[in-house]
């Protein structure tokens, strides 16, 4: 059941949600460097920043194409409100994600929770 849930929930981000949330201009943006292409992969998320750090839970960990860009490549840039920052993405598993996605935006926290089979915990240290 959890691999027919992360095909199919990947396949409707990737070709529906994603592509019209990116054209939002207040909508957050994770922006990875492809591992293989080597080009900017933009990916739509939810999360929160607190002073210095984003925070953010993936819904399938190391299954999901962006951790996997963070593993090869932890350099990032985050879409805040419109504003670009720089930073350093960390894998945190050791992090409790069903407690950090209690300090998250409801809407998207809800979400992940229900879509989620491999929660992992995110930090970005932003430079900027």
């Amino acid at each position: 059941m959890s691999d027919r849930r992360f095909r199919a929930t990947t396949a409707f981000q990737r070709h529906v949600a994603n592509p019209l949330t990116r054209l939002m201009p207040f909508q957050t943006l994770l922006e990875t460097t492809g591992r293989v292409s080597g080009e900017p992969r933009r990916t739509p998320l939810g999360g929160r920043r607190v002073g210095k750090s984003f925070w953010l839970v993936s819904e399938f960990g190391t299954k999901s194409q962006y951790v996997r860009n963070i593993q090869a490549d932890p350099r990032v840039r985050v879409r805040i409100g419109g504003r670009w920052h720089h930073g350093t993405a960390h894998l945190l598993p050791d992090d409790d994600p069903v407690a950090r996605l209690r300090t998250l935006p409801k809407g998207n926290s809800m979400a992940v929770k229900a879509l989620g089979t491999q929660l992992l915990t995110i930090r970005v240290d932003l430079a900027d």
